[in-house]
């Protein structure tokens, strides 16, 4: 498919925190923290945190927001089926994105997820006049709770059919971390998903550690 697909209405500011990856389907698997650990934090707990992430992310403007909140306080069942799905999502966009870092290759029941994430979004591709050309766009009524994983599962087909999919990397820190990220670098040294977190913390151990070594050695020195 040519033409750039409707992600988004505005990306999230570089100093926007949980915005770390350089993707939105990254920034979206990395909505639970501490990932890669035997205890992640759920961040998406209702339906309206879904909602908050999505607006924080530009999927959504302020007025959109509101109406998917004030209709999903209408029908709070199906606000809780859409974040339920939301989180499937997300696992399955994890463990793709986590073995293609590893160069390991997805379990089929992943990409079988996100396809059909994928087929639902398609159904609403449409193109629109924009000027003199035209532009990809959204055909959705008001009331669709699952509006903002469109943009998301186009996202992830983008980015695992483009040649930056061998760019996706995973935060070294061995606390279990976990997030993901797309490492623009030059020769592909990002190790961290934010050097001011994950890699400050690795920076702090290892000048404990040398400390520690220097200070074994003073004393088995002076023995």
């Amino acid at each position: 498919m040519r033409g750039k697909l409707p992600s988004s209405v505005g990306r999230p500011g570089a100093g926007d925190a949980g915005f770390i990856a350089g993707e939105l389907c990254l920034d979206f698997a990395n909505t639970a923290d501490w990932h890669a650990s035997r205890n992640p934090r759920e961040t998406l707990i209702r339906y309206p945190d879904l909602v908050a992430w999505s607006r924080r992310a530009g999927m959504l403007t302020d007025i959109e927001a509101r109406r998917l909140l004030r209709i999903a306080n209408q029908r709070p069942a199906d606000g809780e089926r859409v974040r339920t799905r939301a989180i499937a999502l997300r696992e399955a966009l994890y463990r793709i994105f986590h073995s293609l870092a590893r160069h390991e290759r997805p379990r089929p029941g992943d990409v079988r997820i996100l396809n059909d994430a994928l087929a639902e979004a398609q159904r609403r591709l449409c193109v629109i006049p924009a000027g003199n050309n035209f532009t990809w766009s959204w055909r959705s009524g008001e009331a669709e709770l699952d509006r903002m994983l469109w943009p998301i599962a186009c996202s992830a087909a983008g980015l695992l059919t483009s040649a930056d999919a061998i760019r996706v990397g995973q935060c070294a820190d061995d606390r279990g971390c976990g997030w993901l990220f797309l490492d623009t670098s030059k020769n592909r040294s990002r190790r961290w998903c934010a050097m001011g977190d994950c890699g400050n913390r690795a920076k702090a151990h290892r000048h404990f550690l040398r400390c520690r070594d220097r200070r074994s050695r003073a004393r088995d020195g002076s023995r």
